[in-house]
C-alpha cells in the first residue's frame, strides 16, 4: 500500500478547512491515517470516495472519553485519532442523511471554540507574555538593544497571532 506525508498548517480556528482538505484527499485516493508532529499529515493510498472528516476539540479523561467515543459511534462516525485536544471523526458520505454536522447548530460550534480559547490560547498568552515581557525589558535595560528588537518583534507577532484568534472567536461567537 502507497503512503504518503503532507506537511498543511491550520490555525485552531481553521478546523473547516481542515476538514475540507482531508475531504478533498479522500475523493482523491488519499485516505488520511494521522496527523502528527507540526502538521504532518499521514496517507494511504485507496479507491477514492467520498468520506466526510469533522474535528472537535473535547479533551476528555479516560471515563469519560468512552462515552464520548460511544456516542460518535451510535450516530455512524469512526473515530481516527486524537491529536493536539482535537478528536478526528470520519463517516462515508453515502452514510449521511443530508448535511449531517457534528455540531448541529452554532451555539455547539461557538461552545467547542470557547473550549479551544479559554484551555489553549488563554495559557500559552499568559506563558508567552510571562516569559517574553520580562526578556524584552531586562534586554533594553541591560542595552542589548539587537535582542531587545527580536523579543520586541517576537511580542508583536505573538500578540497579533493572538489578536487574530480572538477576532476569529468573536466572529463566530456573535454570528
Amino acid at each position: 500500500m502507497t503512503t504518503k506525508k503532507e506537511f498543511r498548517y491550520f490555525t485552531i480556528f481553521n478546523h473547516q478547512k481542515e476538514e475540507e482538505y482531508l475531504r478533498s484527499r479522500h475523493k482523491e485516493g488519499w485516505k488520511f491515517v494521522r496527523v502528527s508532529g507540526l502538521g504532518v499529515y499521514h496517507f494511504e493510498s485507496c479507491e477514492p470516495a467520498d468520506v466526510v472528516y469533522q474535528l472537535d476539540y473535547n479533551p476528555q479523561k479516560d471515563a469519560q472519553k468512552l462515552e464520548y467515543l460511544k456516542m460518535f459511534e451510535d450516530c455512524g462516525w469512526s473515530y481516527l485519532q486524537d491529536y493536539a485536544g482535537y478528536s478526528y471523526f470520519c463517516k462515508p458520505a453515502a452514510n449521511m442523511r443530508g448535511e449531517e454536522r457534528i455540531f448541529n447548530d452554532d451555539s455547539s460550534r461557538t461552545a467547542m471554540m470557547g473550549r479551544v480559547y479559554k484551555g489553549r490560547l488563554m495559557p500559552l498568552f499568559t506563558i508567552f507574555f510571562a516569559c517574553l515581557v520580562p526578556q524584552f525589558i531586562l534586554n533594553f535595560l541591560g542595552g542589548r538593544y539587537f535582542l531587545a528588537a527580536f523579543m520586541g518583534g517576537l511580542l508583536l507577532a505573538y500578540v497579533g497571532l493572538f489578536a487574530a484568534c480572538a477576532i476569529s472567536y468573536y466572529k463566530m461567537k456573535n454570528r
